[in-house]
């Protein structure tokens, strides 16, 4: 199993977990980040950072010039195009051009993606234009960032 099937793999044994803001417990509870952490702790082992607290609101912005989402993502994953996410990229999304990245999914490929929403549960659904249009970022896990596997 290559490095990027093995995320995929692990982004969807989440499925099924339900939304609890800052949570990041597989088949208990989890936010869109928790997701993210919770696939890092499955594949690559102990998080590097802890969380800090965060906002609920999808509207909420940060201080102004920062993107504290994106920051931490890049401190820790690797920087790839936007334009053809690759099985296992880590993706994030600005609702709204003035405010920072406030949500995050896990690429699986063939323009679908894992990610957790408040109201529902972990699922895998299309990276439909919606999507598209609000992604801001895109990064892949430090072990699987070569092009060639």
């Amino acid at each position: 199993m290559s490095p990027a099937d093995r995320i995929v793999a692990a982004a969807r044994a989440w499925i099924g977990t339900p939304y609890r803001h800052q949570a990041s417990v597989k088949g208990v509870a989890c936010d869109c980040l928790g997701l993210v952490r919770g696939v890092w702790r499955d594949c690559l082992g102990p998080e590097p950072e802890a969380a800090p607290p965060y906002g609920a609101s999808w509207a909420e912005s940060a201080a102004p010039g920062t993107d504290p989402l994106a920051e931490a993502a890049g401190r820790h994953l690797v920087p790839v195009p936007l334009g053809d996410p690759q099985p296992g990229d880590v993706l994030l999304f600005a609702f709204r051009a003035h405010l920072p990245a406030r949500h995050c999914a896990i690429a699986t490929g063939a323009g679908t993606m894992i990610h957790a929403h408040d109201g529902a549960a972990v699922t895998e659904v299309a990276l439909t234009r919606w999507w598209v249009r609000h992604r801001t970022h895109a990064f892949r896990f430090p072990s699987f960032s070569r092009t060639t596997e």
